[in-house]
């Protein structure tokens, strides 16, 4: 049976990315519901994205409009229904997308603008109404789901219906997760910072230094080496940067310097050099208050004691992170890491591949499922952090089994069993909303029963 796409969040922001490599699509409305319309273009881009992933059948076109539809409809009727959704929620998926979209260009802000064509706040601009639609349709879609339940019985038949040599075959999967702390500075090391940042500019005011000068010699910002410090901040992408920080920079008048700012990166003085209309061009110098001996080996403490309580059962691993994890990704992942492409919990090693993750990869290599490893400093954008590893599950390659893939045969069967109930809510609803699709796509599969069902009415 075919399966009905609906675009997820990740998806819509994919379509855009790939929209950066057609060159050109004859644009006009291919689709409409209700008031909402498709663009042919929208349907050629996700056919990019399913030919990039390796997925475009001759069918392609089809399936992505099908998809396009539902999804609409969903959206209309958790509209209807007055489904909540929260903002910050929106908010939170825009920041985790574009900076899943950025580490694609090596974390490089203006290759990614040149190639897209976006700038980052026009990304969040533009995709604010696909991802806020995507979060209505899965709050839809999880109300028609939640009666889907699947049986032991029709597991097993699940598994038992597919032949013996075209059963899956897995590599060596593992789930990871971490609680992550970074250490506070004592108040005397921020207080030294700040009264080291204050000299600066009393020298600098007092014209016994210059700004430059100082930034080149004591700056902690790895961007000194290449600019001097100078940013350059347009007031349309200020919620790329720290908040404090820019709110700091944009209320000084050219050649005021700030009293010292504490952002999330430490301790600024920033310097105003020119205002051009609501774009503003700055200097700044960044400290870092140092982290003692005594602060990593506090947070070492902390997460000393966690582990314990998580392996003597005291608090579920969940929770763990939930109460103690510094990393800002946590409450979107519960600490597991995730491949960035489905979001999936399973790893391999060969995904492990950044920088970032090569000690985890050296401390998982003697672990076994289940354990914990005892706090270890790392550093992650400049920061120095400490963290324990967990090491969820760990599999062996193998032929797909009910023995240890219950759980993966468990959600096949049940997403099959949810694409039913999808496909059927669809067409006793659709009927309800004003539905058009243009000719070329009237033979469509899915469509075509969409349309016999409208008739129907």
């Amino acid at each position: 049976m075919k399966k009905i796409l609906i675009l997820s969040a990740f998806a819509l922001l994919s379509v855009t990315s790939a929209m950066a490599q057609v060159r050109y699509v004859a644009d006009k409305i291919v689709a409409k519901v209700n008031d909402k319309i498709i663009l042919k273009s929208d349907v050629e881009s996700q056919v990019v994205e399913m030919e990039r992933n390796g997925h475009a059948p001759a069918t392609a076109a089809c399936e992505a409009l099908e998809g396009m539809i539902a999804q609409k409809v969903l959206v209309l009727q958790a509209e209807r229904d007055s489904l909540p959704i929260s903002e910050s929620d929106v908010d939170g998926q825009i920041e985790n997308r574009i900076r899943y979209i950025l580490g694609q260009y090596g974390g490089d802000r203006q290759k990614m603008e040149e190639i897209t064509g976006y700038t980052v706040y026009q990304m969040k601009e533009r995709f604010r109404e696909p991802i806020r639609e995507a979060i209505l349709a899965k709050a839809m879609r999880d109300k028609i789901f939640n009666a889907v339940k699947v049986t032991p019985t029709e597991v097993r038949q699940n598994h038992e219906s597919i032949p013996q040599d075209s059963l899956p075959f897995y590599e060596s999967e593992l789930e990871i997760g971490q609680v992550v702390i970074f250490p506070k500075a004592s108040k005397d090391m921020e207080k030294y910072a700040i009264e080291r940042l204050m000299d600066f500019k009393q020298r600098v005011e007092n014209k016994e230094a210059e700004f430059s000068t100082l930034a080149n010699l004591y700056s902690e910002d790895p961007s000194v080496k290449m600019n001097g410090g100078i940013i350059s901040i347009a007031r349309s992408e200020r919620d790329n940067f720290d908040p404090e920080f820019a709110a700091a920079a944009f209320r000084l008048r050219e050649g005021e310097i700030s009293s010292p700012v504490k952002s999330q990166f430490g301790y600024h003085l920033i310097k105003m050099l020119k205002r051009q209309g609501d774009n503003i061009v700055i200097q700044h110098i960044l400290l870092k208050a140092n982290i003692m001996k005594s602060d990593k080996e506090a947070a070492i403490e902390k997460l000393d004691s966690v582990r314990t309580l998580v392996l003597e059962k005291k608090i579920s691993f969940d929770k763990a992170v939930a109460d103690n994890s510094d990393d800002p990704m946590a409450k979107f992942n519960g600490g597991m890491i995730q491949d960035p492409q489905t979001g999936s919990t399973f790893i391999t090693i060969d995904q492990m591949n950044d920088p970032s993750m090569q000690d985890i990869v050296l401390m998982i290599d003697t672990m076994k499922a289940g354990d914990i490893s005892k706090p270890v400093s790392f550093e992650e954008q400049g920061r120095e952090g400490v963290r324990i590893i967990y090491l969820k599950t760990r599999t062996k390659p193998h032929r797909e089994n009910m023995v240890d893939d219950y759980s993966r045969i468990q959600e096949r069967t049940l997403v099959i069993k949810q694409q039913d109930a999808l496909k059927k809510w669809l067409i006793q609803n659709i009927p309800t909303f004003y539905v058009h699709v243009e000719n070329e796509y009237a033979n469509c599969g899915q469509i075509k029963e969409w349309v016999a069902a409208m008739a129907k009415q």
